[in-house]
């Protein structure tokens, strides 16, 4: 397939550019691949549509303050970096003004609180730095960096908490899993009263998750690697689940990037903490998931092509256009779809 064939237009109004005060009076479409039908809903009503013993899975990444800004040494240039992965001492990040930054160059920040030396020039805007600088790397960047919010949102948040879903607890995404930031403290105690099991997983979202499809084939695109892990007790959840024939329902497209890989490597769910380079299309035979809570996505994206293969593209798109006619709100922000 083309990448045109998952375009369509979008009013820039209809981009959110804050999040609503209530998290969960966001609004719902629901769609049932069965019928075909299509149906208005707000999103606290999602527990209308979820039953005792379904489990729900829902990915507790924690977003790290990944924008850093400073200054490259000896010239002074200007660098910004996007951090995409931390590991140890070292870190991958997106700089805007790669071509500055070259093997062994020195990027300082907050006036030498934090140092990077380039180690590795990857295509795209990547470099892999060392980090030089001595302490607690994520305690010294939480003082020097900013919440990394999409370049579509142009308002200022006041509120960084804002973009964390209420359950993040691993640092280390580069963007929020969105369609996780509609649930409540409360709604998913009220999920848990109705006796759905709540099964957490972790994928930081990176690269692999938000970079466009630059290419006309979508057989070409590659996507980039993005680390995940899953614990011993998630995967007894889910392997009982499976086995017992109840719906395992992902929140938002990386907890089905996640559940959809070890099903695609194991045959079943384990304990383990690896990564995945996953591009699910239209064809995909899905082997892990019964449903999908997701928000809607952008233009021409991975995301709308994975949803596209959950669903048929048309019944997708059909979908799509009717929320753009119903001014629903798009994208990190926006409102939310449940496909079962």
């Amino acid at each position: 397939m083309k990448t045109h064939d998952f375009d369509f237009h979008l009013p820039t109004d209809l981009i959110a550019q804050h999040p609503l005060e209530d998290r969960s009076a966001s609004r719902l479409l629901v769609l049932n691949r069965k019928d075909e039908s299509i149906e208005h809903h707000h999103f606290n009503e999602i527990i209308d549509y979820l039953h005792a013993g379904d489990v729900l899975v829902l990915n507790d990444t924690r977003v790290l303050p990944a924008r850093l800004f400073g200054i490259k040494l000896k010239t002074n240039a200007n660098i910004e970096c996007l951090i995409l992965r931390h590991e140890q001492d070292t870190v991958l990040c997106m700089v805007r003004n790669a071509r500055a930054v070259r093997l062994g160059t020195i990027v300082e920040f907050g006036e030498g609180a934090l140092r990077f030396e380039c180690i590795e020039v990857l295509d795209q805007g990547l470099r892999r730095f060392k980090i030089l600088s001595e302490g607690v790397f994520l305690e010294v960047l939480a003082k020097l960096g900013t919440i990394p919010l999409p370049p579509y949102i142009k308002e200022r948040l006041e509120d960084p908490e804002r973009y964390q879903t209420v359950y993040a607890k691993q640092s280390g995404s580069a963007a929020a899993p969105t369609a996780g930031l509609h649930f409540t403290k409360a709604l998913l105690h009220e999920i848990e009263a109705k006796g759905v099991q709540l099964c957490y997983v972790t994928l930081h979202v990176g690269l692999g998750t938000f970079k466009p499809v630059d290419v006309e084939d979508i057989d070409n695109h590659i996507m980039h690697e993005e680390v995940y892990e899953v614990s011993q007790e998630s995967a007894h959840i889910l392997n009982n689940a499976k086995q017992e024939g109840r719906r395992i329902i992902a929140v938002g497209t990386t907890s089905v990037r996640t559940l959809e890989s070890q099903v695609q490597k194991h045959g079943r769910f384990i304990e383990e903490a690896s990564s995945t380079q996953i591009f699910i299309t239209p064809g995909y035979q899905f082997k892990a998931i019964d449903a999908l809570i997701t928000n809607f996505h952008l233009p021409k994206s991975t995301l709308v092509m994975l949803v596209s293969a959950f669903a048929n593209r048309d019944y997708i798109l059909h979908a799509y256009h009717m929320a753009i006619e119903e001014r629903y709100r798009f994208f990190s922000f926006g409102d939310a779809m449940f496909i079962q």
